[in-house]
């Protein structure tokens, strides 16, 4: 292997430089893009397992509401986004009734999605959750969660209209490649309400340990929903300026089946 291989390689996931043996790719190459290809097309068949996140969410502090998106099944969901982008009338309903009359408008609702890999939130939504409540407890140490199954991102939008959110974040599996198959993308909606559109919502992508790493997602993530209160916006109108997280310890690891 060249040091310019080598170079780049220490960049990116990507696949460069891949050994060969005559014409062809090595067998050892062949396995790994079968086995990467099979993770990625699991991962989007993948059910989302919420009860131990729902378990470890509770025993934080966190109201935690489960929900199901208008997809009645995977296939659905596959076939239909637009029903994956709505909530059931039942599940709105049981929304809107658990806030009390008079109770304040939370400042912002945590929702976790499986999108198209519940293998992502399952693995790093609750570490992301951990590092947001040590960076600010005053605004993420008991914010409401809302689990999500057959969801599209714009399901976060009905949520936040029932639980009458200033700001809905949703943490979602992100589409799975050959590289990545459990990346977790984080979304953010000032006043959401169906009918907005991805111009009206910031992301942070790539959120995992190979990725983009929990602290920094954190600390965007904080100064996003900071600036999106200040100002009454986000989306194109509200450009991360969040800058490098600065160097600190950690939220510990979570064990959620503890």
């Amino acid at each position: 292997m060249s040091e310019l291989v080598r170079s780049l390689r220490s960049f990116t996931a990507a696949r460069i430089g891949l050994q060969a043996a005559g014409q062809s790719l090595a067998t050892r190459e062949v396995l790994q893009l079968a086995q990467d290809h099979a993770l990625a097309r699991d991962a989007v068949h993948a059910t989302f397992d919420t009860e131990p996140l729902q378990t470890a969410l509770a025993a934080m502090g966190h109201p935690v509401q489960s929900v199901k998106s208008l997809a009645a099944d995977r296939a659905t969901y596959l076939r239909r986004p637009d029903f994956g982008r709505q909530l059931g009338a039942e599940d709105a309903a049981t929304l809107s009734a658990s806030q009390l009359p008079g109770s304040p408008q939370p400042a912002v609702v945590v929702v976790i999605a499986d999108g198209l890999s519940a293998a992502a939130p399952g693995a790093h939504a609750l570490p992301l959750i951990r590092e947001l409540a040590a960076l600010s407890p005053a605004r993420w140490a008991n914010v409401p969660v809302v689990l999500a199954k057959q969801a599209r991102v714009a399901l976060g939008d009905a949520v936040g209209v029932a639980l009458q959110a200033q700001l809905v974040l949703v943490l979602i599996g992100e589409r799975p490649g050959m590289s990545a198959h459990d990346s977790l993308g984080a979304y953010l909606t000032y006043a959401p309400q169906p009918g907005r559109t991805d111009a009206e919502r910031n992301c942070v992508s790539n959120i995992r340990p190979q990725g983009l790493g929990y602290a920094q997602a954190a600390h965007q993530l904080h100064w996003l929903v900071e600036q999106a209160r200040s100002r009454g916006v986000t989306g194109i109108e509200l450009k991360d300026e969040s800058g490098p997280a600065p160097l600190h310890i950690g939220a510990p690891p979570a064990n959620i089946g503890a």
